[in-house]
């Protein structure tokens, strides 16, 4: 019965007095909510889904004024080419455990279709705003400053005469239709690549008549083209190359009319499936891998908004795709190949101001690093400070007589790095260089092949790491004999030995001569390189042996400090937390009153402010000119403060499947310095985002009489020289 619909029946029917009316309701308090238990799945937030997360914060980027014009472009391209290594891994994977008939719920409870029902929904709304963005917004913006990306409709005579004349010149003899039909089947496109479907009318030279046809787009071919100024006018005008292929269809199917000819593009699976525990040669494996990644199933289809329903669906079918699958955008389907405008030369104000990174004081005037070295350790923060120490620290090693061994990791540095010149100058010059390199890099694999090659063409000796484990340590052991001993020199980092990426990336990186640290790596090397028990660290964490353990006993001593009232404390800063051991390990902690503060860039499955749970932790996500990269771990440790750098974010695949460092700053001097640059992270109102309980991620904006604070800027501020333009 509905109690409901009965008491407000006898309500009417008995209408109360007046002065009942008058008195004050008692309001009954509800009782409080239950506390979930730290297994349930309502704490988690989807992998995946918090990864879309990230890139929708990338995307925003795009609509900040406070950034130069081209550089808000630059971060909608980064918007598309993260979107595109999303569906080649994390969306073909999920696919990959359906078909496989092997769907696996995580710690949050969404199985994989559910998460890729969520994920179209969110991927094709994100993707509508990304183009509407680039439409009504750069592309006009662009246009004030004379930087235009001419549409057909609107070309010249003068224009299309000279587009006329590019493609038969340059377009047309390297272009290769292919018509459909019994002899000609559909042609195996190459993931990502650019792509045409014709819709033809009439009968060929053969009297074939299946009226489709697919112009491949040559990759060696721009994607846009700049017009001449005598043709296209004053400015900076580009057509591109999918226009020019549009408007001259016609003349790659002589005697045939062109009814359509539409651009689409296919995303394929690219994650490499090698069995490592089957294969005798992992490089040769590799190298055969590296081929079919261009042709792995197919997970998502682009096309232009204007192509008719039906070729849509003959290419949906082709491809083995469904509806949901399909995205139809308003304008270019690749448009990360426009990373090519965003650096123009005679545009530096829409461009972000120059600075020199600075080369710390201590090593400003000095011959020898290893003297400097020897005496006190010297941290690096890349890319306020200059990389150059480190590649000068190799340099000098390569033509030191007294050095006389130098063993490094190489994770992603490319095949024509300093970093890599140094080395083969080393083994060239007698010194036993070893290279421990890690062939499974995503996406650098072809590169790392190259630079395993290059190195023991030099006469350096080669490992590819470890079966089962990839080595993503950041490390390099230098040994010096001085006076008669053998001295250790060590670099550690958090991240890649890549000079490009120290201008882009912000890292940390730790030049010693501790003797327990070098012991530490020296043992850490030996390990990876030769056979043998773990042996015991003096101060190195590694993982996937001591790593974990460590973070959750002093995860654990703060949650046991805070048990006994005393002050507790924990600060962190990794890329993504997706541990369901160590978040809920945080979890407690919080519970029990742990004041925790991370600073998660891309994936967090951790809920932050749920009342009973994580109400004392907060997360916050900093987007800025720089891409965060440093690992740092602070614990307050009953107030003997305790930090930690790392190459390790806080994920299984990085403590529990890799080998990885981490190691403490210490010093006064240091740690008050690493303590006092996580901590601008913290305050940052401008480039910090805040993750809510519900998942959503919200702007930090400067409030009342606030200043505006950003860690970024600060850090350029403080630690750079600015560039003086002479003119």
């Amino acid at each position: 019965m509905n109690s409901e619909g009965l008491n407000s029946e006898v309500l009417d029917n008995n209408p109360p007095p007046a002065e009942v009316v008058a008195e004050t309701p008692v309001v009954e308090t509800p009782p409080p909510a239950p506390i979930p238990g730290l297994d349930d799945s309502s704490l988690y937030i989807h992998r995946e889904l918090s990864q879309l997360q990230f890139n929708i914060r990338v995307l925003e980027q795009a609509l900040d004024e406070s950034y130069p014009l081209l550089e808000r472009l630059k971060f909608l391209l980064i918007f598309s080419s993260n979107l595109d290594e999303f569906f080649e891994i994390r969306v073909a994977g999920l696919k990959k455990q359906i078909n496989f008939a092997r769907e696996q719920a995580g710690a949050d409870g969404l199985q994989p279709h559910q998460a890729l029902a969520r994920i179209s929904e969110l991927v094709h709304e994100q993707v509508e705003r990304q183009y509407a963005i680039l439409n009504d917004t750069l592309f006009p913006a662009l246009a004030k400053h004379n930087i235009n990306f001419i549409r057909r409709r609107y070309w010249t005579t003068k224009l299309k005469a000279w587009v006329r004349r590019y493609f038969r010149d340059e377009i047309a003899p390297i272009i290769t239709p292919i018509g459909l039909d019994p002899t000609h089947p559909f042609p195996l496109l190459v993931n990502k690549s650019l792509n045409f479907i014709v819709e033809l009318e009439g009968v060929d030279a053969f009297g074939r008549d299946s009226g489709l046809a697919i112009i491949p787009a040559p990759r060696l071919l721009p994607r846009i083209i700049k017009v001449p100024e005598d043709v296209g006018g004053p400015g900076d005008n580009y057509v591109f190359l999918s226009s020019m292929i549009h408007a001259h269809a016609d003349d790659l199917f002589q005697g045939m009319k062109v009814k359509g000819c539409y651009q689409f593009r296919l995303t394929r699976n690219a994650d490499l499936s090698v069995d490592t525990e089957d294969v005798e040669d992992l490089a040769r494996a590799l190298r055969g891998e590296l081929f079919s990644r261009r042709y792995g199933d197919a997970v998502r289809l682009e096309v232009v908004d204007t192509c008719p329903k039906h070729l849509r669906d003959h290419l949906l079918k082709q491809f083995g795709l469904t509806e949901g699958e399909l995205y139809q955008v308003n304008g270019p389907v690749n448009l990360t190949r426009l990373f090519s405008i965003t650096g123009l030369d005679n545009h530096p104000d829409l461009q972000y101001a120059p600075f020199t990174p600075v080369i710390p004081k201590l090593l400003q005037n000095s011959e020898n690093i290893f003297n400097v070295v020897s005496k006190q350790d010297i941290l690096l923060l890349h890319p306020f400070e200059s990389f150059t120490p480190v590649v000068d620290l190799l340099r000098q090693a390569a033509k030191d007589p007294h050095v006389l061994a130098i063993k490094q990791t190489l994770y992603r540095s490319g095949a024509n790095s300093e970093i890599v010149d140094a080395l083969v100058e080393a083994a060239r010059n007698g010194k036993e260089v070893t290279a421990v390199i890690e062939l499974r890099a995503r996406f650098d694999e072809e590169s790392n092949l190259a630079l395993a090659s290059r190195l023991q063409a030099a006469g350096a000796v080669v490992i590819y790491g470890v079966v089962g484990f990839k080595t993503h340590a950041k490390m390099m052991l230098i040994l010096r004999r001085e006076n008669g001993e053998i001295v250790r020199y060590a670099h550690l980092g958090t991240g890649n030995y890549h000079a490009g990426n120290a201008r882009l990336y912000a890292d940390y990186g730790l030049l010693t001569a501790d003797v327990a640290l070098g012991e530490d790596v020296s043992k850490l090397f030996s390990q990876l390189i030769g056979m043998g028990k773990t042996l015991r660290m003096k101060k190195l964490l590694h993982a996937p042996f001591t790593l974990k353990k460590t973070l959750l006993d002093l995860i654990a001593k703060e949650t046991a400090a805070a048990a006994e009232g005393k002050p507790a404390q924990i600060i962190a800063k990794f890329n993504s937390l997706t541990d369901p051991k160590i978040i809920r390990a945080l979890y407690k902690a919080s519970q029990t009153g742990v004041k925790i503060d991370l600073v998660v860039r891309g994936m967090c499955c951790l809920r932050p402010g749920i009342a009973g749970v994580s109400h004392n932790i907060q997360v916050r996500s900093i987007i800025g000119r720089f891409l965060e990269h440093t690992r740092v771990f602070y614990f307050l440790n009953g107030g003997d403060e305790k930090i930690y750098l790392s190459s390790a974010d806080w994920m299984e695949r990085n403590l529990d499947k890799r080998v990885e460092t981490c190691f403490p700053v210490e010093g006064k001097k240091l740690i008050m310095r690493v303590k006092k640059e996580l901590e601008s992270y913290l305050t940052d109102n401008t480039q910090a985002w805040v993750l809510q309980s519900d998942g959503r991620y919200l702007r930090q904006q400067p409030t009342g009489n606030q200043n505006p604070r950003s860690a970024q800027s600060g850090l350029l501020e403080k630690l750079t020289a600015p560039v003086i333009v002479t003119r």
